[in-house]
């Protein structure tokens, strides 16, 4: 049901805009405000999908309104009411977010046909939220244990904000599935994500790797480069494996964090950039730092969510849900029928030594999937779940 709230000063305005809308459509929930410090108290306290608000009244004007609504709920469409002599002033609102203007005494058809295509618009953007919010197949977090459910939980309250986090656990738990879920589910979705694995590039290319190089500044500089800090702009750059950044690395990361600047290899021109860092390691930084290894500085810096992905071991809970996933997703990728797992290969499963984690149940439930019987039995993981 539509929640429509009338902001007006003038009683027998807000009475008559009140009939039309309601007659109009007998679902709309009409509300009134009777000036601008209530109407935004209202707001405060309801989740409103349309908003008509006059512009001169006393206590707190329309235009004011208007810029405190959008920031305490910005996905409200605003209407305002003008008078006569307060076009300029409504012209000037739309440019501050209002979605549409109506002079005094307002027409009827104009009235309702704006109510419902702003009715529309709020429609249309919650849907898109909604679907913003959905995360592609590939990067499926599976499991219903605990701490799978601390994970999402904090995911739900951390992506879209720019709140920079840390990723922590061994090897194989997924902890760049984490940082596809933060970068998904945010605000940045539609610009990219670019990861850089630290471990993978040799020290001495790291710095070129993250914020580029000009021409000639070292042996193989051929051509201008942009690094991946650039590449990121407006978007997530995911640093993996982070505490194998070299130290002079981290100095640069560290000021990029700063100040939202970097400089290419080679140049002292700066180039602003707005990205979100997102950061995993399977190493205990803090001891890297005791042994002058990682930068306290940059750790405190990247450190503002702290995520601790589990070992498979401790969610064995979730291996039934992991090994039905992998099967339907690998079935479907050689197109073949998915196999069952009888109950005693699932347990069996549940009792194996993780050690290589998510990554590790995966190849083990493709080799049966290949190997085993129709029906994955006990002693099909005996036989092929062998290390």
């Amino acid at each position: 049901m539509p929640k429509i709230l009338i902001i007006e000063d003038e009683a027998a305005i807000r009475r008559v805009l009140s009939k039309i809308i309601s007659e109009e459509n007998e679902s709309y929930n009409v509300e009134e405000a009777e000036d601008g410090l209530l109407g935004i108290e209202m707001i405060k306290n309801n989740d409103y999908d349309l908003v008509l608000c006059d512009i001169k009244m006393p206590k707190m004007d329309g235009v004011e309104v208007l810029e405190k609504a959008k920031k305490i709920k910005p996905e409200i469409p605003i209407v305002m009411i003008s008078g006569h002599g307060d076009l300029d002033t409504a012209v000037n609102t739309m440019r501050l977010g209002a979605f549409d203007y109506i002079s005094k005494p307002p027409d009827l058809n104009r009235l309702l046909n704006t109510v419902r295509n702003a009715l529309d618009t709020k429609t249309l953007i919650v849907e898109n939220k909604r679907l913003k919010k959905k995360v592609s197949k590939n990067y499926q977090m599976i499991g219903e244990s605990n701490a799978i459910s601390r994970i999402k939980d904090m995911i739900e309250k951390v992506a879209a904000t720019d709140a920079r986090v840390l990723i922590t656990g061994p090897n194989g738990t997924g902890k760049e599935l984490v940082a596809h879920w933060l970068h998904e589910k945010s605000d940045r979705v539609k610009a990219p994500m670019i990861e850089v694995n630290c471990a993978a590039i040799p020290s001495e290319l790291i710095e070129s790797e993250l914020f580029g190089h000009v021409k000639g500044s070292f042996t193989g500089a051929n051509k201008d480069r942009a690094g991946k800090f650039e590449a990121a702009n407006g978007g997530t750059i995911f640093l993996d494996e982070i505490g194998d950044m070299s130290l002079s690395a981290q100095a640069k990361v560290l000021r990029a964090l700063q100040e939202s600047r970097i400089s290419r290899v080679g140049s002292d021109k700066d180039i602003k950039v707005n990205v979100r860092v997102v950061a995993a390691t399977n190493k205990n930084l803090k001891e890297e730092i005791a042994e002058g290894r990682f930068r306290e500085d940059l750790y405190h810096r990247l450190a503002v969510i702290l995520i601790q992905v589990p070992a498979l071991n401790d969610r064995r809970d979730d291996i039934p849900l992991l090994v039905d996933f992998f099967t339907a997703k690998i079935s479907q990728e050689q197109g073949t029928p998915k196999k069952m797992f009888t109950s005693g290969a699932i347990k069996l499963l549940q009792e194996y030594d993780w050690t290589g984690n998510i990554r590790e149940l995966r190849n083990v439930v493709e080799r049966l999937i290949i190997l085993g019987e129709k029906e994955v039995s006990a002693n099909d993981v005996k036989l092929f779940a062998t290390k």
